[in-house]
């Protein structure tokens, strides 16, 4: 088993985020996209959308969406459960986990792949090009101040977004927040008490490290 990665993409961290908290050591390979290596004809034969993460399975068998992969190696290794232990929980963490995308991580993609002159021509990822629209840059760093707004409301009243236990939902808002600071040089809400305790909890993990 090994996992295609880039150090600085968030999607990939992650993952690596989930595997540190499980105690897991999965060999990476670099795929370098500031070459455009996720292109090369033998790196699309594992993922023909031509992104990171990928896992590839002993038997040459690929698993690529950070989610997918998460889920793969939480039924591997149910312990410590990061993606709930009862049918309710797994309901519960999946809901807010798919909004900590949607609102939190789809939103800084939106604000990165749109602004940024690296990225002119891939504003979407995948292997088709696309213009970037500077409107969308903007929109997603209001998005992304709402986020942490809402967030912020959220954590008042539980330790972690998803509830009482630490979870992938967790890993998804953090790396989201951290990518949009070092990317779009954008920082916590001031204001955002809560938020800033829950990022204080959170950076103090292994995983946050990884």
């Amino acid at each position: 088993m090994k996992l295609y990665d880039y150090p600085t993409a968030p999607n990939p961290r992650r993952v690596r985020f989930f595997v540190a908290e499980k105690g897991l050591t999965i060999p990476t390979v670099t795929v370098d996209l500031a070459k455009r290596e996720q292109f090369a004809s033998t790196f699309r034969v594992l993922n023909p959308s031509c992104t990171v993460p990928v896992l590839e399975l002993d038997d040459g068998t690929a698993i690529s969406e950070v989610t997918v992969i998460c889920r793969y190696l939480e039924e591997l290794h149910p312990d410590p459960p990061l993606m709930g232990d009862t049918a309710e929980q797994r309901a519960v963490i999946g809901m807010w986990d798919r909004r900590m995308e949607i609102d939190g991580y789809l939103a800084a993609m939106e604000a990165v792949r749109n602004s940024l002159p690296g990225l002119a021509g891939r504003a979407l990822v995948g292997p088709h090009g696309y213009a970037q629209i500077p409107e969308l840059a903007a929109r997603g760093r209001q998005r992304l101040a709402d986020f942490m707004a809402d967030l912020n409301i959220r954590l008042r009243d539980v330790p972690y977004v998803a509830g009482d236990a630490f979870s992938i939902v967790d890993i998804t808002a953090f790396v989201t927040l951290n990518f949009a600071r070092d990317r779009l040089k954008l920082a916590l809400l001031e204001e955002a008490a809560a938020l800033h305790a829950w990022f204080a909890r959170v950076v103090g993990r292994r995983g946050a490290q990884a």
